[in-house]
C-alpha cells in the first residue's frame, strides 16, 4: 500500500490537486492525453489509503468495460489487495448490480436476462411475423427504433403500464410494440436502455432503495462524463444527492456521440465548487497538438483550454493532395512502407476515416504492397456465431424462461426440429402462456424424437450441475455433450475453434477476476458478460488498423493517417444540415478526436474527383483551412497559391449548404414560386435535395434553394429581387 508521498510522486501540480480534492462537486476538464486515468485511479488510492474510506463506499464510473479493467488494473497496484471493490464499473455494470437487489420491486427476479443486439431483432423478426409485416434490415430495425422511442417518450408510462404487475394493458395484443415487450418480459428479458430505465424508476419511486444506495456511494466518480445522456445524469444525480461528493473528469472537445443521445452541455453548465483543468499532454509532439488547437478553438460550446507538451518537437505535421482516391491511397501506403522499414511494425499505425467507404481505395493499395492490416470494429467477439451458440446454451441453463436462446439452440446441432416444428411448439406455448421449453418438456412425446429427449435431460442436469459447478468447469462438459464440439470440428473451421479456446480463457479470467465475489455464478455471469458485447476480444497481431474516427475513441498510436479529408465528406455535410451549429461543432470534435490519437507523426490527406456527398468537385475540408500557418508541410502535386484556389472552391460549398438549411421547410401542399415555372404546388418530397412541384406547364423536380414560398402578396418578379438583393 503506497502512502500519500508514493501517490503524489509522480503527478503534475494540477493532478495532485484533482486527487486530493475530495469533497463537494470537482469538475476534472482533462484534455486528451492528460493522464486523466491516472488522476481516477490514484484518487481512489488516496480515499482509500489516506483518508481510510471503505472501498465499498466509492463509486468509480467509466464508459467502456476495457476501460474499468484497465482501471482496476491500476488501483490494485496502489491499494491493499482486496481493496477494489466491484463498483469500479461502468454505468450499465452499476445498474446491473442495483437490479439485481432491487428488480423485485417492479416484479422481476434477480435472475433476469439480457439481451444484445441479435436477440432483439430475433424477437423482433418473431413479432414482425405474428402481425404478418414484412421482414427485412431496414423493418427491423425502424420497428427497434419505434421500440425504443415508445420506451423513452414516457418511461414512466411504458413500466406503470406495461412492466408493472397487473398493469393496465398488460395483456393488450393489438399494438405491435406492446406484443413485443410482452415477450421480453415473459423471458425477463432487458434490452441496454432497459437496465438504464428500470434502474431510474425504482430509484425514483422508492425512497428507501434510493436512500440506502445514496449512503453506500460514500464518494463517487465518473469518467467521459462528455458522452453522458439524460439518463445517465438522472442516475448520477440520485446517487449523489445524500453526500454532494461527485468528482466527473470529461473533455466537451471529445464529445463525439451527441447523436445518440450525449450531451456536453450538462458538462460545461455543471454547477462546481472547483474546476480543475489537465492540460499537458502525454501521449503527442508539440505539432500535433498545435494542429488540434488551432482547429477545436473555432467551437464556441466549450471549455476554454490550450493543450501542451514538454515533449521535444519532431517531425511537422504532412498535409497530402492527390489527383485521385487511388492517388491518396497509394500514398499511404508508401508512407507506411517507408516507415516501416525504419524500425516500425505495423501496429504502430491506425488509418482512420468519417465514412467506412473511405477504406476500399485504401486496402487495395495496403494489399498491392503485402502490408498487414484490419478492419477494426468487424464482427465483435461475442457476436459470433459460435460464441453465442454456447452462450445461448448457458442461458437456457440458467433461465429455462430464455425463449430466445432456446430457438437459437434446440435444433443446433440439428435435431431434426425445423422451421415446422417449432412454429407448432410456439402455437402450443402461445395457448398456455408457457415458455417454450416448458411446453416442450409437457408435450415432448408429441414430438417423438430421441434427440429432443436427449436434449432435455442434458439442459434439465445442466442445471443442477450449474448450482455447485465453476462456470470454467461447466463449459468443457456444455461444449462437449451438447454436441458443439462434434459440429465444430467437423466443419474444420479453425478460427472458430480458437475463438471458443479464447471464450474459455476470457471465463478463467472473469473467475479470477471476481475471486473474492460471494455470489459469482452462471447467472451473474451471463449478466455481466452480457454488458461485454461491445468489445472486441480478437488479438490481429501485427497489422495496420483501418477505422471510423468514432471507433478509434480512447485509443492511441505511433503514426495516425486521417484520410478523406474533403468538405462534405468531413465534415459531413449530412450531419451539419441535420443539426446545424450543433453538427459542424460535433463534426469538429470528431476531427479533435482523430488529430490527438497520434503520438509521433500525423498525416492528413485529401484528393481531387467527384464527391457524391456534395454532388460537385472535391474540395479540401475546411478543417485543413482552419489549421494556422506554419503547422503544416503540404506534401503533392500543390503550391500553397493553388491550394487557396481551392479553398474558394471549398467556401462555395460551405456558402451553399448555408443557404439549404436556411430555406423553409416545405411540405406537401404548399404554394411555391420559381422564377421562370412560376407558381405551383408541391406533390412530393423527394429527398432532402429534390421537391416535386406541379406547374401550370407540368410537373418538375426541383432543388428546394430554387423555390419560395408564395403566399399571393407579392409577384415573382418581387419574390425573386428581393432573394437577389439579400444575397448582394
Amino acid at each position: 500500500m503506497l502512502d500519500k508521498n508514493d501517490i503524489l510522486g509522480n503527478l503534475n501540480d494540477r493532478q495532485s490537486e484533482a486527487v486530493e480534492t475530495t469533497e463537494g462537486h470537482v469538475r476534472v476538464v482533462a484534455g486528451a492525453g492528460s493522464g486523466k486515468t491516472r488522476v481516477l485511479a490514484h484518487r481512489y488510492a488516496f480515499l482509500v489509503n489516506e483518508l481510510g474510506i471503505d472501498p465499498g463506499n466509492i463509486l468509480c464510473m467509466t464508459f467502456t468495460n476495457k476501460a474499468a479493467q484497465e482501471m482496476k488494473r491500476r488501483i490494485s497496484k496502489l491499494v491493499h489487495r482486496g481493496n477494489v471493490n466491484d463498483f469500479v464499473c461502468t454505468i450499465h455494470g452499476f445498474c446491473v448490480k442495483f437490479l439485481r437487489e432491487e428488480i423485485f420491486r417492479i416484479g422481476y427476479p434477480k435472475n433476469f436476462i439480457i439481451s444484445d443486439e441479435e436477440d432483439s431483432k430475433m424477437l423482433a423478426k418473431q413479432v414482425m411475423e405474428e402481425f404478418n409485416i414484412g421482414i427485412d434490415k431496414t423493418n427491423v430495425k425502424k420497428f427497434l427504433d419505434s421500440i425504443r422511442d415508445f420506451k423513452s417518450f414516457d418511461t414512466d408510462y411504458y413500466i406503470d403500464n406495461i412492466i408493472l404487475p397487473n398493469s393496465d394493458i398488460s395483456t393488450s395484443k393489438e399494438d405491435i410494440r406492446i406484443r413485443y415487450i410482452q415477450l421480453q418480459q415473459k423471458n425477463y428479458m432487458l434490452d441496454f436502455n432497459d437496465i438504464i430505465y428500470f434502474t431510474i424508476y425504482i430509484m425514483s419511486h422508492n425512497e428507501d432503495a434510493l436512500s440506502s444506495w445514496q449512503q453506500k456511494m460514500n464518494y463517487i466518480m465518473v469518467d467521459e462524463v462528455q458522452d453522458c445522456s439524460t439518463s445517465d445524469w438522472k442516475i448520477i444525480n440520485y446517487l449523489e444527492g445524500y453526500y454532494g461528493n461527485l468528482f466527473i473528469v470529461g473533455d466537451p472537445d471529445q464529445c463525439i456521440y451527441e447523436w445518440r443521445g450525449a450531451i456536453p452541455d450538462s458538462f460545461i453548465r455543471f454547477k462546481t465548487d472547483g474546476d480543475i483543468i489537465l492540460n499537458q499532454n502525454y501521449r503527442s509532439t508539440p505539432n500535433i497538438l498545435d494542429v488540434a488547437n488551432s482547429i477545436i478553438e473555432h467551437n464556441q460550446n466549450r471549455i476554454p483550454k490550450d493543450l501542451f507538451t514538454k515533449s521535444p518537437k519532431e517531425k511537422i505535421v504532412l498535409h497530402y493532395h492527390g489527383k485521385s482516391e487511388i492517388e491518396e491511397a497509394e500514398w499511404v501506403a508508401k508512407q507506411i512502407e517507408i516507415i516501416a522499414k525504419n524500425g516500425f511494425d505495423y501496429n504502430s499505425f491506425a488509418i482512420l476515416y468519417r465514412a467506412s467507404y473511405i477504406s476500399r481505395n485504401i486496402e487495395q493499395a495496403l494489399m498491392h504492397k503485402q502490408i498487414k492490416y484490419v478492419i477494426w470494429g468487424g464482427i465483435r467477439f461475442f457476436e459470433r456465431r459460435e460464441i453465442k451458440d454456447i452462450l445461448a446454451y448457458f442461458r437456457l441453463i440458467a433461465n429455462k424462461r430464455d425463449d430466445i436462446a432456446f430457438q437459437r439452440i434446440i435444433n443446433t446441432p440439428s435435431r431434426k426440429f425445423g422451421k415446422v416444428s417449432l412454429a407448432k411448439l410456439q402455437e402450443m406455448a402461445e395457448a398456455e402462456n408457457a415458455t417454450l421449453y416448458d411446453t416442450l418438456c409437457k408435450y415432448k412425446s408429441f414430438f417423438d424424437k430421441p434427440s429432443i429427449i436427449n436434449f432435455i435431460r442434458i439442459i434439465d442436469g445442466f442445471t443442477e450441475k450449474s448450482k455447485f459447478t465453476r462456470v470454467s468447469d461447466l463449459f468443457d462438459q456444455v461444449f462437449k455433450e451438447t454436441g458443439l464440439e462434434e459440429m465444430y470440428r467437423t466443419e474444420g473451421d479453425d478460427e472458430r475453434l480458437e475463438n471458443i479456446s479464447e471464450l474459455k480463457h476470457s471465463i478463467i479470467e472473469y473467475e479470477r477476476m471476481n475471486a473474492e465475489e460471494e455470489d459469482i455464478n452462471l447467472n451473474t455471469y451471463l449478466q455481466d458478460i452480457a454488458l461485454y458485447t461491445n468489445a472486441d476480444y480478437k488479438n490481429d497481431g501485427d497489422t495496420v488498423k483501418l477505422m471510423t474516427i468514432h471507433q478509434s475513441k480512447g485509443l492511441e498510436f505511433p503514426f495516425v493517417f486521417v484520410c478523406g479529408l474533403s468538405e462534405g465528406i468531413f465534415p459531413s455535410h449530412r450531419t451539419i444540415r441535420e443539426r446545424r451549429k450543433r453538427g459542424e461543432e460535433e463534426e469538429r470534435r470528431l476531427m479533435y478526436v482523430a488529430v490527438t490519437r497520434a503520438e509521433k507523426g500525423l498525416f492528413l490527406t485529401e484528393s481531387e474527383g467527384y464527391n457524391f456527398a456534395t454532388r460537385s468537385d472535391k474540395y479540401p475540408s475546411r478543417f485543413l483551412r482552419e489549421i494556422k500557418d506554419g503547422l503544416v508541410e503540404i506534401e503533392g502535386d500543390l503550391t500553397k497559391r493553388q491550394l487557396s484556389k481551392l479553398y474558394i472552391g471549398t467556401q462555395e460549398l460551405i456558402d451553399e449548404l448555408e443557404i439549404e438549411i436556411n430555406q423553409p421547410s416545405y411540405q406537401i401542399g404548399d404554394k411555391v414560386a420559381h422564377k421562370y415555372f412560376g407558381i405551383g404546388e408541391i406533390i412530393e418530397i423527394v429527398s432532402d435535395t429534390s421537391i416535386r412541384v406541379r406547374f401550370d406547364k407540368g410537373e418538375r423536380s426541383i432543388q428546394p434553394n430554387y423555390l419560395k414560398f408564395w403566399d399571393g402578396t407579392k409577384t415573382i418578379e418581387e419574390l425573386f429581387e428581393s432573394k437577389k438583393t439579400n444575397k448582394e
